[in-house]
């Protein structure tokens, strides 16, 4: 329902051009040796996946501002809705964002390439593009 979107592609860890490739190589983030690794292209239509060096630095803006969202919510939700203790708070944040690290990490990157890259679905199938 959802292919063909940039949301297909950030939720589901699928190359943003022709949305059938896996972005990392692993398709959880329980491993904390390995939640980070990225194939240097696309397995399918072989899109690179570091368009340049640095490429992936603006990903740090995103990471950041879904932190700020998930903290400003959870105070929303538990300071002012529910009157919880704010120091109390920290004690479930502080946890809970060194959790939720690896998928924001994961969540960031994903975004970052799929502003830049659009889907074609012409380019779907074995080798349309050469990996460099």
């Amino acid at each position: 329902m959802l292919k063909g979107t940039k949301l297909y592609s950030i939720l589901f860890n699928k190359c943003p051009r022709c949305q059938e490739g896996d972005f990392f190589e692993l398709n959880h983030v329980f491993s904390w040796k390995k939640f980070d690794k990225m194939h240097t292209s696309c397995p399918v239509c072989g899109e690179r996946y570091t368009p340049e060096p640095g490429f992936y630095v603006g990903a740090m803006y995103i990471s950041y501002a879904l932190y700020v969202a998930f903290i400003v919510t959870n105070f929303v939700g538990f300071v002012l809705l529910l009157g919880v203790d704010p120091i109390r708070l920290l004690y479930f944040l502080v946890p809970a964002l060194v959790a939720l690290m690896p998928s924001l990490f994961r969540l960031a990157r994903r975004i970052r390439i799929n502003i830049f890259i659009k889907y074609e679905p012409q380019k779907t199938g074995k080798g349309t593009r050469q990996p460099v």
